[in-house]
């Protein structure tokens, strides 16, 4: 058996392991081959596997079934697998995202805890050199706050979708207090930000709470009606980091230097962004977003090596502060 054929017989076994596994039509479908292909995989299939079971489900339609586990040896994880899944909780760690940090470790101990004791010992073996060559994907510097309890409670509310009741500071409040909120989704960046309705308001507008800012957190049993028309991702666009403000939306327009050229055509600085070389080697960054802060902040560390071309009002804020004695780029 040739070794794209192996390849073949693998993945309908995976699909055969399944409650109801799989008939001659969904072969072909999935292999692009026609009937008499598929009827020999079958055979290939009864013949690797013998606990195959041919059966006919109530359409009347033939069926080939593996039972449950008699095929998880050959879909074991491997190492980068698993490496890949810490990496992502130390991620979410970093982020401040503990709730979900958590359950990925759970995953990964189910994972292992499903493979067989033959392959475990050398898997986590492997695992761990690569871990350690990769340095744990360490992210260092400052990182949000965070709190399990109110994390949990905004993962509980985000999925129902359910109101949540938070105790909560803003930055005009002399002291915390209790608002009843609806959860939309979470922006991650120098802070964490939790995009939310506020009832009591009659704007209906979404805004920002900062999660770290949030003292308690309770899921109520009160369902809404998200809008159907939200998309986080379209909503995050809107912005050049997590601060939004109309009055800011507006076309942006940057000019790296020839020298910070090849590091500035590295960035992804906007979703929607688009890159202009120029003939003197400088590189033009175009989007649409708000956020001039945040752009400030970030624009700073490349020195003399930025112009802000437009809009005037973040130029105001950034040409005139440019510094040329920074000794390296982002």
């Amino acid at each position: 058996m040739s070794f794209a054929k192996a390849v073949d017989l693998l993945q309908l076994a995976r699909l055969a392991n399944g409650r109801t596994g799989v008939s001659l039509a969904e072969i072909e479908d999935a292999f692009g081959c026609v009937r008499r292909t598929a009827q020999r995989m079958t055979q290939a299939l009864e013949s690797v596997f013998p606990d195959a079971e041919a059966y006919v489900d109530y359409e009347g339609h033939k069926r080939w079934r593996i039972p449950h586990g008699k095929v998880s040896e050959f879909f074991a994880p491997t190492a980068d697998q698993l490496a890949a899944l810490e990496l992502a909780k130390e991620t979410l760690t970093s982020a401040g995202l503990g709730s979900e940090a958590h359950l990925l470790s759970e995953l990964g101990s189910s994972v292992k805890l499903l493979t067989s004791d033959r392959r475990r010992a050398g898997l986590e073996a492997d695992e761990e050199a690569l871990l350690e060559a990769m340095g744990h994907a360490a992210r260092p510097g400052p990182r949000p706050a965070s709190d399990a309890a109110v994390d949990q409670a905004i993962a509980a509310a985000l999925k129902g979708p359910f109101r949540l009741t938070i105790r909560y500071r803003g930055r005009n409040d002399e002291t915390a207090r209790d608002r009843k909120i609806e959860p939309y989704g979470i922006l991650l960046g120098t802070r964490r930000y939790l995009i939310a309705r506020d009832p009591a308001r009659d704007d209906n507008h979404l805004r920002h709470f900062r999660i770290e800012d949030i003292e308690q957190a309770t899921t109520t049993e009160e369902w809404f009606a998200r809008d159907p028309d939200f998309n986080l991702a379209n909503y995050a666009a809107r912005s050049f980091g997590v601060f939004q403000a109309d009055a800011e939306y507006k076309p942006v327009h940057w000019r790296f230097s020839a020298r910070a050229a090849p590091h500035a055509a590295r960035y992804r600085f906007h979703p929607d962004q688009e890159m202009t070389t120029n003939p003197d080697g400088s590189l033009d960054v175009r989007f649409t977003a708000s956020g001039h802060l945040e752009m400030c902040w970030h624009l700073y560390a490349w020195g003399d090596q930025v112009e802000v071309i437009e809009p005037a009002e973040l130029a105001q804020l950034v040409n005139p502060h440019r510094r040329d004695d920074f000794p390296g780029l982002p």
